[in-house]
């Protein structure tokens, strides 16, 4: 999903994608030519990454919560099987976003994503709790079936309750109306 909100803001707007895991996605290499793509490493290398560049952007979209766990001991190379079984204890990562928008200015523009379950009240609820804990200005929610799927049942959950409503989409047709949002957003504050 991040893929496709670079991709849809490609061309218009001057975009840096931070990306974890290797590739980008099949089909989308093209789209991104005009993004700076900025591989990073996991949890604490994204932080250091977006601490870096967080001052000078005019707009952040991001997960609200990129990993929300991280195990106790890293293990080095492949664990042997013939070890027997295997007790992995996590611990939880800091707050990424949330520690970017304690320094936000007013111009900036913070979208967070999040993942919820249940009915969509609770859902709602959760999301602008999560958008309230975070220093979001908005939050765009989807279920779990979004996970590795082309469409999202998603929706805008602002403060003023004026956000996109509820609907399944093509990603990549959410994230046109995600950047329409963000434009129609700074159009008004400016």
């Amino acid at each position: 999903m991040g893929c496709e909100v670079a991709a849809a803001a490609a061309g218009a707007h001057d975009v840096t994608l931070l990306i974890g895991g290797g590739s980008l996605p099949a089909g989308i290499a093209q789209r991104l030519e005009s993004v700076r793509i900025v591989p990073f490493g996991g949890v604490s290398d994204l932080k250091e990454k977006l601490t870096g560049l967080f001052d000078d952007c005019d707009v952040l979209v991001m997960a609200a919560a990129v990993g929300d766990f991280r195990p106790v001991e890293p293990f080095e190379g492949k664990i042997p099987r013939a070890g027997g079984p295997v007790t992995l204890r996590l611990e939880p990562t800091e707050d990424i976003l949330a520690g970017l928008t304690a320094g936000k200015r007013s111009d900036q523009i913070v979208v967070a994503f999040a993942v919820e379950d249940g009915p969509l009240e609770q859902i709602e609820a959760k999301a602008t709790a999560e958008m309230d804990a975070k220093g979001a200005d908005c939050v765009v929610v989807n279920t779990p079936a979004a996970m590795g799927s082309e469409e999202s049942e998603a929706c805008i959950i602002v403060r003023d309750g004026a956000g996109l409503p509820w609907a399944s989409r093509a990603k990549a047709v959410l994230a046109g109306e995600i950047v329409r949002f963000i434009e129609t957003i700074k159009s008004e504050g400016d």
